[in-house]
């Protein structure tokens, strides 16, 4: 699991079985919090199964989710680069398992081991280059279309129509992680029901036709910034 992960490709056998020697599996119930802002970072993650919400925290104690992670995603890695202390906090969503690695022996393999490091900088170029799609998409589509993309990330390419899902978690949280208050939320999905064919009844979700949905979505996206890979 951990070879598989882009901050060790091109990484050598010996580094990924020291990581994998030193790492935990941790299970986590729903709501129970792994670290907070500005604490120490002693550990990065890998998520196994379940959804961890990734959050920061204003000085009047207002909750902005700046991410959600969920299986095979990586986080607090780059907090070695950020005077070993987390720039947010993370908490499961739900039941979850994640696997933890200690920081102290990346921040080491990235001194001693150039591939490392420059897997380092490539993780780090692509949190960046995410963050710009995300501005982009915040910038150019309205509230229901960044809904629609976020309901298109979650279907499976090639899947027979019409596709069927349940939403991985509640409705409120999504509103959260797509930057608008829940009531924006509620009525930017019915303006989605009335622009495109889709059914959202409780938590689960039907599209009968995706291209129909993706040319909805995705109008105001930059070819090189596909808006169903944002989420």
């Amino acid at each position: 699991m951990i070879k598989a992960l882009s901050l060790f490709q091109g990484v050598d056998d010996a580094t990924v079985s020291d990581f994998a020697h030193h790492s935990q599996v941790m299970d986590l119930p729903k709501g129970s919090t792994l670290f907070l802002q500005d604490e120490p970072a002693e550990w990065f993650y890998v998520v196994i199964s379940g959804w961890i919400k990734l959050f920061r925290e204003s000085l009047e104690g207002n909750e902005a989710v700046i991410d959600m992670a969920t299986t095979g995603h990586l986080f607090g890695e780059t907090a070695v680069l950020e005077d070993d202390t987390h720039s947010f906090g993370a908490a499961a969503v739900e039941q979850s398992r994640v696997l933890r690695l200690p920081s102290a022996l990346l921040k080491k393999a990235i001194k001693d081991d150039n591939k490392m490091a420059l897997a380092m900088l490539t993780s780090l170029s692509r949190h960046r280059k995410r963050q710009t799609r995300e501005i982009e998409s915040l910038t150019l589509q309205n509230a229901s279309q960044r809904i629609g993309c976020f309901l298109l990330r979650l279907c499976t390419l090639n899947s027979a129509e019409p596709i069927e899902f349940k939403l991985p978690y509640d409705k409120s949280l999504i509103a959260a992680r797509l930057g608008m208050k829940s009531e924006t939320f509620s009525r930017a999905l019915n303006k989605l029901r009335l622009e495109t064919d889709i059914t959202v009844k409780g938590s689960t979700v039907k599209i009968p036709c995706m291209e129909s949905l993706s040319h909805y979505a995705c109008s105001a996206c930059s070819n090189e910034f596909p808006c169903s890979d944002l989420y």
